[in-house]
């Protein structure tokens, strides 16, 4: 296998301009435990912490000969981890030399990073679209005025457990067109999209404009965080289920994805063709699959990977560690509606995403389907 250091200067040209004579993937991993780590920066690359490397690596990078890159805290443990994945069979693996306190030595601004900050591309979205934007203060006035507005939260339903605006619903952003019509039955209601801050905000309520849902669609300025800074009390727990949508809910959601989908021109692929992808021994395939949790671990496509599509609209990062490989969206209603929607956020970002042209329920068929999980073929 080929390990060596490189510098900060060699990664710089990787990420604006590729790596010379090489495929145009490669995987960037950052070893830094989870709490280091935090949102990402300096790098935006995938974490993935060294203690964790050997056993999932595999799914981060299915590909052993993508060139991986390793960044660690300065402190030794790229180089040990470029000797797992040398035991594992990778054979291109580089350690950038002085880890993340290296890449910021001398430059703290202005370097490129792997993946577009989710709070970077949301707000040029914002200003691009023109989405319209609402303060707290404005959310308060109008709840205690009583007027016909609604709160719908994007984030997952663990981060709206913990805290969320009081008179809130929990609607995982991925979520948003599937069941949009069981959360805000009237044309009237003002929908007003928030977050912890403003990527999953502006991205929810920039999806219903492009959708063109009825309502009028606003984002929560600085969402959960200037809602508790404004001095306004938090509320805990949560109502909402998720365990199922009306058939009204899903032909509305079908019907507004396909706008979507129109707009930005989404493709999909049936079996076959990703059976021929990821029997290409020189590109990267991903199979993402965007539901939540719950039906994912109830059943889904073997070799797919849980990746709800509010979390991957604004952090892809965090699931897709291969630079420039191809993405499979798995979803099991019958209009796609989540893996358009991610589809359609993920194709501005730069990524070869394509939709999967067949339900969950078509490629798992009989009650023994849990224990019977099917390759695409």
């Amino acid at each position: 296998m080929t390990i060596r250091t490189i510098h900060r200067a060699t990664l710089q040209t990787w990420l604006t301009t590729g790596t010379p004579g090489q495929s145009a993937e490669f995987a960037l991993l950052d070893l830094r435990d989870e709490q280091d780590f935090a949102k990402g920066q300096p790098l935006f690359a995938t974490n993935l912490p060294l203690r964790r490397l050997e056993a999932d690596v595999a799914r981060f990078v299915p590909r052993r000969s993508v060139r991986t890159v390793l960044v660690d805290d300065g402190n030794g443990d790229a180089a040990k981890g470029a000797a797992i994945l040398d035991a594992l069979g990778y054979d291109d693996v580089a350690i950038l030399s002085g880890g993340v306190p290296g890449w910021l030595s001398d430059s703290p601004n202005g370097l490129p990073t792997f993946d577009i900050a989710g709070n970077i591309f949301t707000v040029a979205v914002a200003d691009q679209r023109g989405t319209p934007a609402l303060t707290v203060a404005a959310l308060k006035a109008a709840q205690d005025a009583g007027e016909d507005i609604l709160v719908l939260d994007t984030r997952t339903p663990e981060e709206f457990a913990r805290s969320h605006i009081p008179g809130s619903r929990s609607l995982p952003g991925g979520e948003l067109l599937q069941r949009y019509l069981d959360y805000v039955p009237s044309a009237q209601t003002h929908v007003v999209v928030t977050c912890a801050w403003l990527a999953r905000a502006i991205i929810g309520a920039q999806t219903l404009i492009s959708a063109r849902v009825p309502n009028r669609v606003s984002y929560l300025v600085e969402g959960t965080q200037a809602w508790s800074r404004a001095g306004y009390a938090l509320e805990t727990g949560i109502s909402d289920s998720f365990d199922g949508y009306s058939e009204a809910a899903a032909a509305f959601g079908a019907a507004h994805a396909r706008n979507l989908a129109d707009e930005a021109g989404v493709q999909w692929i049936d079996a076959a063709a990703v059976g021929q992808w990821q029997g290409e021994a020189d590109r990267t395939t991903y199979l993402l699959d965007v539901r939540l949790p719950a039906p994912f671990e109830a059943g889904h496509l073997a070799g797919s990977i849980s990746a709800p599509g509010g979390q991957l609209l604004a952090v892809s990062h965090r699931t897709v560690a291969v630079r420039g490989a191809r993405i499979v969206l798995i979803d099991d209603s019958e209009g796609d509606v989540r893996a358009i929607t991610t589809a359609y956020w993920l194709k501005q970002r730069g990524w070869d995403a394509r939709v999967f042209d067949g339900t969950i329920q078509d490629r798992l068929p009989g009650a023994d389907a849990r224990e019977r999980i099917a390759q695409p073929a």
